[in-house]
């Protein structure tokens, strides 16, 4: 079997890690961070390894009792009960121990930025993407990551034209790196006076923090240009020329960043923005060069289809990548949206499982 060859290389491999940290001069090694991260990451793939060799240890036992003739009646009985338990736990048991071989995405447990702007539909979408932003807003909260404000632009009117944010904590971009697309809405308008349903439709980007050592940005490659911070209806801000706009020129990303008094610190808030961007874009480039046969977008941060409808008049939430439709739109709303999440991690998960058999 291919999985017990490949339960095989684990268990030899976390022997040989077992003795190499076991050594008096490993700690001195410069890869010492590395072999012990994979020594505790394979820890927890070798105690599922033990579950499931117990599990098919016991199984066997317990055939053995059922087939031998010379046992009681009564053990025997007892035997094909435990028998029938222990078959039906084993495929389970078993894709727990394939869901922990799976590769790791490396930025899983990065923090991330999100970008939400406001699509087709004028102000209605600009009022949608307020909601979205707040939705992740509470879901940060329910969650107890810190949710720091990057940059809003209002409407004025309770809407936004676009808002970033980073999100810190634990194993952020893997609860939320499957809400990067296009989400819609229908509703009616407060301002529609027949009632009619519109439809739009807001942008939503999740990315992880890129550091340093993720993307190099040559000082050669940027056209920084600052100036005087304007406000809603082009009041000025401040009198100081702090507000900071970003050109990358060999990509032509262009970000700004207005928010701050202090224009160094809007120039700190840009790059990051920027590295993010960056580092996404290299991560879209090599996803669509390892999948270019993959129908199935979901994990691929494909931002160009839409991937959710919030249908208020019917108060439900669908998710068209995995065909999940949810009528509790507003708790979804205020940011209880770990039932999505949780099935589509799950749907990811079988796909890859499909792909490594």
């Amino acid at each position: 079997m291919n999985l017990d060859r490949n339960l095989e290389r684990v268990v030899a491999r976390y022997g040989e890690l077992t003795d190499l940290l076991s050594r008096p001069n490993t700690p001195q090694r410069p890869d010492f961070a590395r072999i012990s991260k994979e020594h505790a990451e394979l820890g927890r793939v070798v105690k599922g390894i033990e579950e499931l060799n117990k599990t098919r240890a016991e199984l066997e036992s317990v055939s053995e009792i059922m087939s031998d003739a010379a046992s009681d009646k009564e053990i025997r009985d007892l035997a094909e009960k435990e028998y029938r338990d222990l078959k039906a736990r084993l495929p389970d048991v078993e894709r727990q121990v394939q869901l922990l071989l799976l590769p790791k995405d490396e930025v899983d447990e990065r923090n991330a930025i999100l970008e939400v702007r406001a699509g087709t539909g004028g102000g209605e979408a600009a009022l949608f993407a307020a909601d979205l932003f707040r939705m992740y807003q509470r879901y940060a909260e329910n969650r107890r990551w810190k949710f720091e404000i990057i940059h809003i632009s209002d409407t004025g009117i309770g809407g936004y034209k676009e808002a970033i944010a980073e999100i810190a904590g634990r194993g952020v971009f893997a609860r939320l790196k499957f809400e990067s697309g296009v989400h819609r809405v229908q509703r009616v308008p407060a301002t529609e006076a027949s009632g009619r349903i519109h439809t739009s439709a807001a942008t939503v980007a999740v990315m992880p923090e890129a550091e340093e050592i993720d993307i190099h940005i040559e000082e050669k490659d940027l056209r920084i240009d600052v100036f005087r911070s304007r406000g809603p209806g082009g009041q000025s801000v401040n009198t100081t020329d702090s507000a900071v706009r970003i050109t990358h020129l060999p990509s032509g990303l262009v970000v700004s960043q207005q928010d701050e008094k202090s224009q160094h610190k809007n120039r700190a808030k840009a790059m990051k923005i920027l590295r993010a961007r960056l580092f996404e874009q290299e991560r879209q480039r090599r996803d669509a060069e390892r999948a270019q046969t993959r129908k199935d977008q979901v994990g691929t941060g494909d931002r160009s289809e839409r991937i959710r409808t919030y249908n208020f008049p019917q108060g439900r939430v669908t998710d068209h990548r995995i065909n999940m439709t949810l009528y509790k739109l507003d708790r979804v709303l205020d940011g209880e949206i770990d039932a999505l999440i949780d099935a589509l991690t799950a749907d990811d998960e079988a796909r890859r499982l499909a792909e490594m058999t």
